[in-house]
């Protein structure tokens, strides 16, 4: 098994972050699980970066991703494309139908990923919800006619609660991402590992003094970026832009 993730923040594992300062992530998760659950070593590489729209995701790494040769590559984009008002929805549509088609000619198996859905906690998150609605049927549609797998975490309706989110409600938690995981690997007819937690309980909802702190924390600086077209990924590389190594151990998995 030789599986590469693309995608942007999502799949990057922004909001898992480890002692290090490095991030996790559902896609270094699931490659473990694979390992995990397969008894087998594999190798695995992530290019994705963080604040990447759709088109520079395909542009700048569906081929670097197909050069390494992988069995397995799991396409995850449009989230950054969707923030962003006059949203292209059947652009979209289409060019992730041809970035999977060009993944399944080059020799590898697509898996095809809706991200989770983190409008409950969003400022015009209803505006938002109604474009991610719309791409996930259109991305089960996808996934029907080229006959892939399709791992769709938007439905999920528990992965919709904060206690799943980071304090930037953007990006998930650790228990949000460790979900995550679980259902990409229940798509690829794999078990979770036994030891992960995917459930948390729920949390009350944020005070008046909370939410102007996360308005000042998180959503000035999401404008001030968007008016000054600047990324969080500006100046970043690819997480994994080489194969390493994912070997199963004798653990359980990762409760933590």
């Amino acid at each position: 098994m030789r599986y590469v993730a693309v995608g942007d923040s999502f799949t990057e594992g922004v909001g898992d972050e480890q002692p290090d300062g490095s991030v996790r992530g559902w896609a270094d998760l699931v490659a473990r699980g694979i390992a995990e659950a397969t008894g087998e070593p594999i190798q695995y590489a992530n290019l994705a970066i963080r604040g990447r729209l759709l088109a520079p995701i395909i542009a700048e790494q569906l081929e670097p991703a197909l050069a390494l040769g992988p069995t397995l590559v799991s396409f995850n984009g449009g989230g950054n494309d969707m923030l962003r008002p006059g949203t292209d929805l059947a652009w979209i549509s289409a060019e992730t139908e041809r970035a999977l088609v060009r993944i399944r000619e080059a020799g590898a198996e697509p898996l095809l990923l809706a991200g989770a859905n983190p409008t409950a906690g969003l400022p015009g998150g209803d505006r938002v919800r109604a474009k991610g609605d719309e791409l996930v049927r259109e991305a089960r549609g996808i996934a029907e006619r080229l006959g892939i797998r399709f791992a769709d975490n938007w439905s999920d309706a528990e992965l919709g609660g904060s206690q799943y989110w980071s304090p930037d409600r953007l990006h998930l938690a650790p228990v949000g991402h460790r979900r995550v995981a679980a259902n990409v690997l229940r798509a690829l007819d794999l078990a979770p590992p036994s030891g992960w937690a995917i459930e948390a309980a729920p949390i009350p909802r944020p005070t008046r003094r909370e939410q102007l702190s996360y308005a000042r924390d998180h959503v000035v600086p999401w404008v001030k970026r968007r008016l000054t077209g600047r990324s969080s990924g500006d100046g970043r590389a690819a997480k994994l832009a080489e194969w390493t190594r994912v070997a199963p151990t004798m653990s359980p998995g990762d409760s933590g």
